[in-house]
């Protein structure tokens, strides 16, 4: 199977589709999907375009998932770690960890992203996880809600 690039990070056949169905916590996203994953490699890759000044969702699950970043520069909370990233960092983001990816530097950001197939719904932060995440002064001033 072949999924051929067609140019400025777009595939041939492969929608681009909302970031999520719904919601108001993530701004100038969008996200397509490559790979849907077999049996005998039950993950999806997706590629994710935020454009310059907007962000993803502030959010955790109970899964492990990989990020490749593919085009551009800008910032990712990863529990408590702010990084500046640029096109082919890796990032790893463990089980239960709060992540937020950013384009900060003028121009998009996007990345490759795999995760498993059967996984569970982001987890939102509480008014307690902000709280917490806030008393930080540096990562008060990255997260987006």
């Amino acid at each position: 199977m072949l999924i051929r690039h067609s140019g400025d990070y777009r595939w041939e056949n492969v929608p681009v589709l909302a970031y999520k169905e719904a919601g108001n916590n993530f701004k100038n996203i969008t996200r397509q999907v490559l790979l849907e994953g077999q049996t005998d490699l039950p993950c999806q890759v997706r590629y994710f375009e935020i454009a310059s000044g907007g962000h993803s969702t502030l959010e955790q699950h109970r899964h492990v998932h990989y990020v490749v970043i593919a085009r551009g520069q800008g910032e990712a909370l990863v529990g408590r770690d702010i990084h500046q990233v640029r096109e082919n960092d890796v990032i790893m983001i463990p089980s239960s960890t709060w992540h937020q990816f950013r384009a900060t530097a003028g121009q998009p950001l996007g990345f490759l992203c795999m995760v498993n197939i059967d996984r569970d719904k982001a987890q939102l932060p509480t008014e307690e996880d902000l709280a917490l995440l806030n008393s930080d002064p540096n990562i008060a001033g990255f997260i987006r809600c």
